[in-house]
């Protein structure tokens, strides 16, 4: 195109385009149902999100149409215009992401700056001013009218974000989270929109703080700002919402395959490590009490005085020792590990890192100091890959102990100094060249999660089992994530069913909430019901604040101990389904557990949907999240539903009343399921089961098992076995359809309404025989 005005440049997927006025925009395609725009602000251009070369062939073409030009592949059509208007259509010309042409309409106000300030004194919360002085750039999309919004990760609020602000800057809030906090730990910018039914996603890839108003402001438009960095974010297409989520998690990664034993329920109270007695004290009850078990995490008194990769033998006579005790009775132990390094001469963690000139400085080259419980703390430049490398070596030191992870936290990164945050302007590395804290702030936790990985893999070569509070988009590649400091109120059970499937949607499929919350003092209701919330939530685990009551399962009454137990029970019951959902995860690159929008986004009934969540595609959980509950509402989406206690079959797309006194939650399977159904165990063994149940919910069904050996990386290299469990027309056929992982099954019951069948292995065919029915 020729016009001086208005011209492009197509070179390889890279179409470059020219206005009178204003920078170059570059539309990068990455696959037919991902284009990148980008505009250059002079700041480095690698990410931390998205590794690897993404870009795959691409067939598409770029048309000049006189009054503007258009890009278009077999899925998205970019119309671009001479003002630098871009909007996006999907490839049947349908409206997803389109620039908004008028000017913002501020929220009216009566609130000038001496009245800010006065309201301020007294302590009330004031929004920041409408257009803040630093914000570097902004993107105005425009807004359909019955346009909703999806994702964001672990943020506040409803499952649908539309009508509500929201800001990327990871913080630690240990006050009681509530709607009105714009940001807590982590920072994920991508949102899922549906306009008018058709599904799309943005992803801007910018680690500054930045902004999104998701139509607060106007009913007309939705907005993202940022204080720094270029503008570069990714439109993502997709027929189905499930396709666009799993463009995404292309993008940034996905959820790798966890260890087995990840999936049993873990214990956690901030104070359980001040001993080696303690420890075991908590494990002795939970064997006396017939509870299943599989981690104990060590908050920060393990340490010898809150130093990082120390372990107080004043405590733990002999730690190595101790570590393998438990690991003998089935339990693993999980030490938390902080971001600040303590300021101590004689500390050798410091001495290093101090001689290598591996913490974050201040302008003048000082290295700065701040606070985090060792007191005086340092604070290491992850953004260094020497610092990740150095970090990763020390990671050694909790593997050689017998550890079986990396619990990160304090990584957004906190500071007890300067309001809780480290000064914008601190120096760190981005690579190889100089930044600040405002570029690195957000991925702090990201990089201290990959060094950890990177440092567990190498020196058990098993799948690393790294817990992060902070977070930026990818984190997903290296760590689970749990939401935070949550606390003991009804409302915060309430929130974690959306925080959850928000986690689910921005590629996090292994994420908890701390059961019973973290903070306050919980009651045997409260966390009676969290429990069963949490049966089938990923990262399972009950967790609690040094002081407050305690919340293990036996402390308050027979009553609650015993639904306890139940819940437990059933969830080890179900952990083969769960691998299996974290299998097709780690392929299809869709969560493990999921709000019923993901599935069902042309049905409005999901849209706002905030007390239920999905499990794969056959188990829908039910919560009770109202204290004094007995009874609730619960929407079926289409096809037909079997109740999980008592077999009552349900017609979908429709809401049904159900009973649900203290000791029941709310469960439902998909009818013509086929459920894995695992052995009654108190751990998750390392030895490969010898026997597993089917059970078939209704008449008929079709269900693929997977297996391998649940801990290491050989997966990768093909070594697993699949099973099919096909139940039609009375008949029931098992068969190995891939067998490279050598041990199997040697019997498989399936279990219908009306029979159970037992299958034994026969070696010599590689096949399975039925033994007898009754």
């Amino acid at each position: 195109m020729n016009n001086q005005k208005f011209g492009y440049q197509d070179d390889n997927q890279k179409i470059t385009l020219d206005f009178a006025t204003g920078k170059e925009i570059i539309l990068n395609i990455i696959t037919p149902e991902i284009i990148e725009v980008f505009e250059d602000h002079g700041c480095a251009t690698n990410s931390y999100a998205i590794e690897g070369n993404k870009k795959q062939p691409t067939d598409y073409t770029v048309t000049d149409c006189g009054d503007h030009i258009e890009v278009q592949t077999t899925a998205l059509i970019g119309k671009v215009y001479p003002d630098r208007k871009i909007d996006f259509y999907d490839a049947q010309n349908h409206p997803l992401v389109l620039d908004y042409r008028g000017e913002r309409q501020m929220l009216p106000t009566d609130m000038d700056d001496e009245h800010r300030n006065t309201v301020m004194s007294e302590g009330h919360a004031v929004h920041a001013k409408a257009t803040p002085d630093n914000v570097n750039f902004e993107i105005l999309k425009s807004l359909a009218k019955d346009e909703v919004f999806y994702g964001l990760g672990g943020k506040t609020g409803f499952l649908n974000k539309r009508g509500y602000e929201y800001d990327n800057w990871n913080t630690d809030v240990p006050v009681l989270h509530n709607d009105s906090q714009t940001h807590l730990y982590k920072s994920i910018p991508v949102v899922y929109g549906m306009k008018n039914g058709y599904p799309y996603g943005l992803f801007f890839d910018d680690t500054y703080k930045s902004h999104f108003d998701l139509g607060k402001e106007s009913d007309n438009y939705y907005f993202y700002s940022a204080v720094g960095g270029n503008v570069d974010y990714y439109v993502l297409g997709g027929q189905t919402l499930q396709a666009v989520v799993a463009n995404y998690t292309y993008l940034t990664g996905r959820t790798p395959l966890p260890q087995k034993w990840m999936l049993g329920y873990q214990q956690s109270r901030w104070g359980y490590s001040i001993s080696d007695t303690r420890v075991e004290d908590i494990a002795d009850k939970f064997a006396e009490y017939d509870l299943p078990l599989d981690v104990i995490h060590l908050d920060i008194d393990y340490m010898r005085g809150y130093r990082d990769f120390t372990w107080d033998t004043t405590k733990f006579t002999d730690p190595e020792a101790f570590v393998q005790k438990m690991r003998e009775r089935g339990i693993r132990l999980m030490p938390i590990l902080d971001a600040g390094v303590k300021v101590d001469d004689k500390y050798d963690i410091y001495k290093e890192g101090m001689a290598k000139g591996y913490f974050v400085t201040n302008p003048d080259g000082s290295v700065y100091i701040g606070s985090v419980w060792p007191g005086d703390s340092v604070f290491p430049d992850f953004g260094n890959p020497d610092v990740r490398a150095w970090w990763a070596k020390h990671i050694k030191f909790f593997a050689d102990m017998g550890a079986c992870g990396i619990w990160n936290d304090m990584d957004e990164p906190a500071n007890f100094r300067a309001k809780g945050q480290l000064p914008d302007d601190l120096v760190f590395h981005n690579g190889q060249e100089k930044t600040t804290h405002a570029k690195m702030h957000n991925v702090f936790g990201h990089l201290q999660s990959q060094a950890a990985y990177e440092g567990m893999k190498a020196a058990t070569q098993q799948r690393p089992y790294i817990i992060s509070r902070a977070a930026y988009a990818g984190t997903q590649k290296y760590s689970t994530v749990w939401t935070g400091d949550n606390a003991a109120v009804w409302s915060h059970l309430q929130l974690a069913i959306p925080q959850l499937n928000g986690l689910g949607m921005s590629g996090f499929a292994f994420a908890g909430t701390d059961i019973g919350g973290f903070q306050e003092d919980t009651t045997p209701e409260l966390l009676t019901r969290w429990v069963e919330a949490s049966v089938l939530v990923p990262l399972m685990r009950n967790h609690s604040i040094l002081g407050s009551r305690y919340q293990e399962p036996w402390s308050f009454d027979q009553q609650t101990l015993d639904i306890y137990r139940k819940y437990l029970n059933l969830r080890y019951r179900l952990i083969p389904y769960l691998y299996d959902q974290f299998h097709q995860a780690e392929t299809s690159g869709l969560p493990v557990m999921r709000p019923l929008v993901l599935n069902y986004p042309q049905d409005r009934e999901t849209w706002n949907l905030n007390d239920q969540y999905l499990v794969g595609d056959n188990i829908l959980v039910a919560p009770i999240v109202n204290q004094g509950a007995t009874k609730r509402m619960v929407y079926l989406p289409a096809g037909e539903w079997v109740d999980f206690w008592n077999n009552t079959e349900y017609a979908g797309q429709r809401y049904v009343m159900v009973d649900a006194p203290l000791d029941t939650l709310p469960l439902f399977v998909r009818k013509d399921t086929i459920i894995p159904w695992g052995n009654k165990v108190m751990h998750v063994s390392d030895e490969p089961e010898k026997m597993m149940t089917f059970k078939v919910y209704g008449n008929q069904g079709t269900y693929c098992h997977y297996q391998d050996n649940g801990q290491d990386f050989k997966y990768q290299q093909g070594e697993f076995n699949e099973y099919v469990i096909n139940v039609a027309n009375d008949q029931i056929e098992v068969r190995l359809q891939k067998h490279d992982f050598k041990p199997v099954y040697q019997h498989i019951v399936v279990e219908t309404a009306t029979k159970h069948a037992k299958f034994t292995f026969d070696s010599e065919s590689d096949q399975y025989r039925q033994v007898e029915t009754n």
